[in-house]
């Protein structure tokens, strides 16, 4: 599997990472350590998870196989915190990326995934009740504390993601070091202004989702699969928005590209997404081994110019104010 730099910093990625968002729950402990043994025979480094995932059980199932099976310095490791969750109340999960809070947080995952560092470390969420510049401070702190290497900001729109950026860039740190989004054939709003402000500041891309919550594999064409995500009861609203009809002509565009090319539908859409302009990695997650040993069958897969060419222009983002005023 290809390495690349993450923007302009110093750490190394693999161009496809692994999500662990359902280990602990709907993937358990045997089929996680599975799912890391295909995913580092085939190359694969970054493994992207946090503190949120789970209710922190992703972190713990992480913690057990970097103690028992996997050696700490043969993976990237990645952890988010910014969202607070109560383990045994009916409180709502909040966005909550104050100082203290993260710092806390950042403590805890480090305790279940029992390391003393993460590679990197992420504000989950925007928290519109925290000035960006608090948040800031606790990644200042915990880079400076050397409980993470590198820091960045997940799901922040891109004056946010400048914001941090240049926050951050006044410390002699490493800066900031990533953005994590959303990154699809059916989610490219990424692309009309965090991907060039990450290229023109130089900090990475990292996209998460590349197969459109799973509905760019084509099962959701006929039917839900009873085992499927769409079908979960903690997983059911991530996976509705995509399956309306206004996504449909994406979904059978990747199903005619992969029928020409011979391959399947999952290995079209993340070999579209790992080779997007401006994407250091794209973060693909899987319920079993088996369906994720399917996703990087995609590793040999170059699609076509014409091909590539002909999906992103199906599902090409509109660009509008202000970016054409």
């Amino acid at each position: 599997m290809e390495q690349r730099r993450l923007g302009r910093t110093g750490l190394t990625v693999s161009s496809v990472g692994l999500g662990t968002m359902t280990w602990g729950r709907d993937t358990d402990e045997l089929e996680a350590r599975d799912q890391l043994d295909v995913f580092l025979d085939a190359g694969g480094t970054l493994l992207d998870t946090a503190a949120s995932y789970c209710e922190g059980a992703s972190e713990e199932v992480i913690g057990g196989l970097l103690a028992e099976h996997v050696d700490r310095r043969d993976v990237v490791l990645v952890s988010k915190a910014g969202v607070r969750t109560w383990r045994t109340t009916s409180r709502p999960t909040t966005a909550d990326a104050s100082r203290g809070t993260l710092l806390d947080i950042l403590d805890d995952s480090l305790a279940r995934l029992g390391t003393d560092h993460l590679d990197l470390w992420l504000v989950q969420v925007p928290d519109p009740r925290t000035p960006l510049e608090e948040t800031v401070d606790a990644l200042r702190t915990a880079v400076a504390s050397g409980r993470t290497r590198y820091v960045g900001v997940s799901n922040h729109p891109a004056w946010a993601s400048v914001r941090a950026a240049d926050l951050l860039a006044e410390d002699r740190g490493p800066g900031m070091a990533a953005v994590e989004v959303e990154h699809s054939l059916l989610a490219r709003g990424a692309e009309r202004e965090v991907v060039p402000a990450a290229g023109a500041l130089g900090f990475g891309v990292i996209g998460y989702a590349p197969l459109g919550r799973g509905v760019l594999t084509g099962k959701y064409r006929s039917t839900t699969p009873p085992d499927s995500r769409g079908a979960s009861p903690h997983l059911r609203s991530y996976v509705a928005p995509y399956l309306g009809q206004s996504h449909e002509g994406v979904v059978e565009a990747v199903a005619t590209a992969a029928a020409g090319l011979d391959r399947k539908p999952v290995e079209v859409a993340l070999a579209w997404a790992r080779d997007a302009p401006g994407i250091a990695s794209t973060v693909v997650g899987a319920r079993t081994p088996a369906q994720l040993q399917g996703a990087l069958a995609a590793e040999e897969l170059v699609l076509p110019a014409q091909i590539r060419r002909a999906l992103s222009e199906v599902t090409n983002p509109s660009f509008g104010y202000p970016e054409r005023f």
